[in-house]
Parts: structure tokens; C-alpha cells; sequence
């Protein structure tokens, strides 16, 4: 059976700076970056990425994929980690006198770096639409995942969001992003307090040994999709005060986000077993679920504008690079915010079973900007100065992810054509 699951999205999605602090480059990457960016302020950031509104889908997914789901939370914190260490190194050089000198700024301008040769913008372009992609498809599930009827929804999102195409600063999106910070927090707190109360009914016969192939594959893209977290790190750790810092705050953020992620996953599938619904607070009693999904509605509504104005910064950016005066003017950059909140809409209302479509994404995108690029990359620019291992740590990385893209790729396409075909 094919997930038709209404809420999964991906890591990072309530991470204040996740989603717009890649807009552009590292402020002061020669002089450390900004001063007021300290370590400190870096881990809770990415912590609270680690522990988005997806983690609500996670017991589903250990419903369809068995003891081997915690394996692969695990598995995935272990390789993004890594990936994004790789990714960072690729942003420096070494000078004359053997000291590492930042020379790159962005994900784009590593991908140039290793394209210029023979096609100078390809890997930048390749780098901005799969982020583009990732971001809308964020955009679109924080729609989806809504709890009111069809015509309800509409008219609140529509209402509500519609002050998003004229967002112009950060500072808003900062202060939407801490409120929902708040609001996730209060949702996990209400499902985890109620499952601890069970405990006496927990048994890990509920795990399944036997699990169908087709929504493992798909499973492993979610979870994938769940640690994308590449796109903004260089712009974190350009904007630290010693960046020298940042490879331990990964560590430490992948280690509680999995940790984390696995014990509410753990603690709510083994609560409900087999009646495991596809959004976790489904099982609540109806009393919690009332106050659950309200507090669904507002994250959602909160959660949309970060995404959003990362997503029409990077795509006006993009073409108003060209000459022409009219592309640059703010007629035109609020049309393009407004095709995309649209776009966002249209597609929430009318796209069919979700998850599917989220697991696509996720073998795309996901895969590619977590795996499939970070070690090219790293081979292309630091080949030369590689040891051994490091070499068969990169092309291994890619020999699992590319399959594993294929794979899901193939059987969620699969799975969107029958359930469309049978629905």
C-alpha cells in the first residue's frame, strides 16, 4: 500500500535561518563573518531544523518500513553530516604559505568553481532550480498539511497568505519562524506527554519484519528529504564569528536531531502499532486533537514565508540578472512573488496523494543536493589532495545515493500513476 500520508516535510523547514540565509553570501567570510554569530546561536538554529513538523510523519514511516526506518534515521544523520563537512571544505583553499583562505561563498560558487572549464553557469543553474524545487515543494506541504475542509482552506490560506508577496525583510521572517518554533514545540510536547502515559501498552512485536519494497524505497526518500540541510550551510558558516567551529556543531546537531527524531518516532509508533495513522496526531483522543490541530493550522500558516521569501528572492534574482531595466523594478518582483504564491496554492489544492509526490522530491532533490553533489564536488576540487579514504568515502557516498535517487524516483512515479489511475 502507497503512503497517501498529508503531512511530511522536510528538515530544516521551521529553521529560522534556513531558508534565507543562503540568498546571498557570507557576510565578512574573510574576517569570520559577523560577530554577533556565534556558535551558541548556530546549534539551537540548526537543532530546531532537525525537529521540523515532518517528524510527525515518522512513525508512519516505521509502520511501513519496520526496524530497518531507525536505521535509516540513523544512516542518513551519519552521511549528511559528513556530506556537509565535505561541502564546507570545498568553500576554501590553500594559499601560498599552506593556510586554508576562503575563496567561495556560496553552493553556487562551488558548483561553478567545478563547471568552468567547460560550462561556467551550468552548475550554478543546477544548484538554484533544485533549491527552487525543494523550497516550493515546502511551500506546497506546509499548504497541504492544513487540517480544514477543501473550501475552508482555501479562503484561510488565500486571506492569510496573500501579505506574503510583500515581505521585503528578513526581520519578519525571523519573528514568524520563532513562533513557530513555539507552536511545533507545543505540538510535540502534547504527543509525546500523551504516549508516555501508555507505556504499559508498548511491545516491539508491533515493529514489522516484513515490509514492502516499494514503500521502503519510498520511505528512504522522506527520510532523505527529512536531512537536506546542504543549501544553507555555507551561508551559516560564512556568517560565523569562528568558523572554525562549524564541524563540531554539526556533529552536534545531526547526533540530538537523530536521537531526537528516533525517540518520538519510537515513542508514538510503539503507542499505536498497526493503527498508526499517516499524521501521528490522527491517533490522538478527540479532545487533543482539537487543540493539536489548531496549533497545525497556525504552524503552517507561520511556516509558509520563510520558504516563500527564499524562494522569490532566488527566482528574481535570477532574471532580473539580465540588463533590462523593467526586470528590476518592483512591479515586477511583486508579479513574481505573486505567480508563486499561486503556484504554491494551486498545486496544495490540486496535486494528489502527497507523499508520493513528496518522496519524488525528495529522491531529486533531496539526494542530490545531500549526496550526489557534495561528493562530486569534493572529489573535483580537493581530488589532488585526498587520501585514500577520503577518495572511497566520496565515491561511495555516491554509489549509495545514486541508486537509491533512481530507485525512488521510479517507484514513486509508479506509485503517483496507480493511485491516480485508481482514484
Amino acid at each position: 500500500m502507497y503512503w497517501q500520508c498529508r503531512l511530511v516535510t522536510p528538515l530544516c523547514c521551521t529553521l529560522n535561518l534556513s531558508h534565507w540565509v543562503s540568498l546571498g553570501p557570507p557576510l565578512g567570510r574573510e574576517d569570520g563573518g559577523l560577530a554577533n554569530n556565534t556558535a551558541t546561536q548556530a546549534e539551537p538554529l540548526m537543532l530546531n531544523g532537525g525537529q521540523g513538523i515532518f517528524v510527525l510523519g515518522l512513525p508512519y514511516a516505521f509502520l511501513h518500513s519496520g526496524y530497518s526506518g531507525l536505521f535509516l534515521i540513523i544512516l542518513a544523520a551519519a552521511l549528511c553530516c559528513y556530506t556537509g563537512k565535505i561541502l564546507i571544505a570545498c568553500l576554501y583553499e590553500e594559499n601560498e604559505d599552506g593556510q586554508l583562505k576562503g575563496v567561495r561563498d556560496t553552493y553556487e560558487d562551488i558548483a561553478n568553481a567545478c563547471c568552468k572549464k567547460l560550462f561556467p553557469k551550468l552548475g550554478g543553474i543546477v544548484v538554484n532550480v533544485t533549491q527552487m524545487m525543494e523550497l516550493i515543494m515546502t511551500c506546497i506541504l506546509y499548504l497541504v498539511v492544513i487540517p480544514v475542509t477543501e473550501k475552508t482552506w482555501s479562503v484561510i490560506a488565500f486571506v492569510t497568505l496573500l501579505p506574503c508577496v510583500f515581505i521585503k525583510t528578513l526581520n519578519i521572517v525571523s519573528k514568524l519562524s520563532q513562533l513557530c518554533s513555539l507552536v511545533h514545540f507545543i505540538i510535540i510536547l502534547v504527543v509525546m506527554t500523551y504516549c508516555l502515559t501508555k507505556t504499559h501498552q508498548w511491545s516491539w512485536a508491533k515493529f514489522r519484519l516484513s515490509i514492502e519494497f516499494e514503500d521502503f524505497l519510498v520511505s528512504v526518500g522522506v527520510i532523505i528529504f527529512s536531512y537536506t540541510s546542504q543549501i544553507f550551510l555555507p551561508a551559516l558558516e560564512g556568517n560565523m564569528k569562528n568558523p572554525g567551529e562549524f564541524r563540531c556543531i554539526l556533529n552536534w546537531t545531526h547526533f540530538f536531531s537523530c536521537v531526537l527524531k528516533s525517540a518520538f518516532a519510537l515513542t508514538a509508533f510503539l503507542t499505536w502499532g498497526e493503527e498508526t495513522k499517516e499524521v501521528i496526531t490522527d491517533n490522538l483522543p478527540s479532545f487533543l486533537q482539537t487543540l493539536v490541530n489548531l496549533c497545525l493550522l497556525t504552524k503552517a500558516l507561520l511556516s509558509y514565508p520563510p520558504p516563500f521569501f527564499a524562494a522569490t528572492e532566488i527566482a528574481y534574482t535570477c532574471v532580473s540578472r539580465g540588463n533590462h531595466p523593467s526586470y528590476r523594478s518592483p512591479p515586477f518582483a511583486l508579479g513574481v512573488r505573486c505567480s508563486l504564491l499561486l503556484l504554491t496554492l494551486l498545486m496544495a489544492m490540486f496535486a494528489p496523494h502527497f507523499a508520493l509526490l513528496m518522496g519524488l522530491t525528495g529522491s531529486v532533490t533531496g539526494v542530490a543536493m545531500t549526496f550526489l553533489l557534495p561528493s562530486l564536488f569534493h572529489l573535483k576540487l580537493k581530488w589532488k589532495k585526498l587520501t585514500f579514504l577520503e577518495k572511497c568515502a566520496d565515491i561511495s557516498v555516491f554509489i549509495l545515493g545514486f541508486p537509491c535517487s533512481v530507485a525512488g524516483i521510479v517507484c514513486s512515479i509508479k506509485g503517483l500513476l496507480e493511485v491516480s489511475g485508481g482514484g
